[in-house]
């Protein structure tokens, strides 16, 4: 879910010093999806001319998330999916069957909420333990790191940086999180700015958004990947796009303290 009013971030500028929320919030401007690819193209996941990324966002979910990766399994099609760290704990199985078929999970934080705040040390322990339940679970480290909602702060990159992540948003996306959505509107408003090179953003989950509206991307997926597949894209994981992580961070990926506790 996405919807971010104005006046809620004139709330939040609010509750902090000018300069402390403006230097706060300011890479928060990289969220207009129209603009991204333009100003920020490695921040909107610009890979190869003839590739296509198709991302999730929000799970892993036992009801739904079950339900993309079969349909994924029938269309020859790997994705790169952004896990919830407080779901993925609770459903180790799922998360670890994500990767046996074929996969990647990315880091979606630990918590999906809004930073109105400066919180680097919270952010950088969230992540970081996200980070540390995606390899104990599967053995394999995340490379990939995208903020809830999308929302990129200065907290927020340097957490991902610190973990060794490379942050990466969307060139398309379905709106698929309305209670209006439909298999259709998924489907062309994801058409209207797909490109060659590009990043999609759908959802795997509904618990941040309208009530069921993951039946409208699950609807529209098969229709997504045949489009692409029409105008001679291939479509597959992040890690096959071109887009190429964040070097290491010279300190420990997750500090001793935050190792435990999961």
């Amino acid at each position: 879910m996405f919807p971010v009013s104005g006046r809620s971030w004139r709330t939040a500028a609010a509750l902090l010093p000018a300069g402390a929320a403006a230097a706060h919030i300011s890479p928060a401007a990289s969220w207009l999806p129209g603009l991204r690819p333009l100003l920020f193209p490695g921040l909107a996941g610009t890979g190869h001319v003839r590739h296509i990324a198709l991302t999730f966002d929000d799970g892993p979910d036992p009801e739904s998330t079950p339900r993309f990766l079969d349909v994924l399994d029938r269309l020859g099609v790997r994705a790169t999916f952004f896990v919830v760290g407080e779901h993925a704990v609770r459903h180790p199985g799922l998360v670890r069957d994500t990767v046996r078929r074929g996969h990647e999970l990315g880091v979606h934080g630990w918590r999906h909420d809004r930073p109105w705040r400066p919180a680097f040390a919270r952010e950088a322990e969230e992540v970081a333990r996200t980070v540390r339940v995606v390899h104990d679970l599967t053995g394999r480290r995340p490379l990939w790191y995208r903020p809830p909602y999308g929302i990129l702060t200065t907290s927020r990159w340097r957490a991902a940086r610190r973990s060794g992540l490379r942050t990466v948003l969307w060139s398309a996306w379905g709106r698929d999180w309305t209670a209006d959505a439909t298999p259709g509107s998924v489907r062309a408003r994801v058409a209207a700015d797909l490109r060659g090179g590009g990043t999609v953003l759908l959802h795997d989950a509904d618990r941040y958004s309208a009530p069921g509206c993951w039946h409208a991307a699950l609807g529209a997926l098969p229709a997504i990947v045949a489009d692409c597949r029409e105008a001679g894209l291939t479509v597959g994981p992040l890690h096959e796009h071109g887009t190429a992580p964040a070097p290491a961070a010279p300190r420990p990926a997750v500090p001793e303290h935050v190792a435990g506790g999961c």
